[in-house]
């Protein structure tokens, strides 16, 4: 078993789950605060969209990606905002819509694309040198924002009027929240696949809701059990020959219920009723 992490492309993919892990659980304690998780899951399918297209084009996907995410959680904000729609209502409509297109991007292929099926399940065994490159540097992207924008993030997660109304420039930051959710996604693509990639984002910050009320643990919490169950979960899926995406997502969500057990909260408090 350990001649698995003399290989390279083992050493590639354990280090692109521990960047997803760490990138999604820690975006992910936003998402959870803010109670955006309907947002993941939409951007996760336009950014797909984005990604049969660049395939079907013969363009690189991950760009088209990232512009099929933001363009879609920018125009949910847009709706919400103007007060048009719900940010549910919105974001349900476009990810049932460019579900659609991807599905008719992939009826226009001529032949059958494998590499397509491991951006919608998972396929981090596939990770490319150049692939782990672009995630390295989306991710120094996306730290660098959060590191920039920290307290205000956490500001508008908890109450964007009062953040408006001290001072804080909320519309931009909230743009700027979903931005990085749609960033945060097209890094997780290749690693967890557009169906399941939400759940990396929401289920480490939601285990570690339940072990602390403090947000400094919350979020230290999360960002290791994220990283953990990504790089144990590439780890199982390589010596059972499982797909990667499942299994990191499944033992995120095993440990997930392992904390309803032990939590010192003893789900007093539900999950979005309080804050930590």
């Amino acid at each position: 078993m350990l001649e698995l992490f003399t290989y390279d492309f083992m050493q590639r993919s354990l280090l692109a789950a521990a960047i997803v892990g760490a990138l999604c659980s820690l975006i992910g304690v936003f998402v959870v605060l803010r109670g955006l998780a309907f947002v993941g899951a939409g951007t996760s399918h336009a950014a797909f969209a984005g990604v049969t297209l660049g395939y079907l084009v013969g363009w690189p996907p991950l760009p088209l990606a990232i512009a099929f995410g933001v363009a879609t959680v920018w125009i949910t904000g847009w709706l919400e905002e103007q007060g048009r729609m719900k940010l549910d209502v919105s974001i349900g409509i476009l990810y049932t819509a460019t579900m659609a297109l991807a599905i008719m991007f992939i009826g226009f292929m001529r032949t059958y694309n494998p590499e397509v099926y491991g951006y919608l399940f998972g396929s981090v065994l596939s990770v490319t040198g150049e692939e782990l490159f672009l995630i390295g540097g989306l991710a120094v992207l996306e730290l660098s924002l959060l590191a920039l924008f920290w307290k205000e993030l956490l500001f508008i997660a908890f109450d964007q009027e009062m953040a408006e109304a001290s001072g804080i420039p909320a519309r931009s930051i909230f743009f700027l929240l979903l931005t990085l959710i749609a960033l945060t996604v097209v890094v997780a693509l290749k690693t967890v696949g557009a169906i399941l990639v939400f759940a990396m984002v929401l289920i480490p910050a939601s285990t570690a809701y339940q072990l602390t009320h403090s947000l400094t643990t919350l979020t230290l919490y999360s960002v290791l059990i994220g990283t953990a169950t990504a790089v144990t979960g590439v780890i199982v899926s390589t010596v059972w020959d499982i797909p990667s995406g499942p299994s990191i997502v499944l033992l995120a969500i095993a440990v997930f219920f392992f904390s309803l057990l032990i939590s010192p909260k003893r789900m007093k408090h539900p999950l979005g009723s309080s804050r930590p």
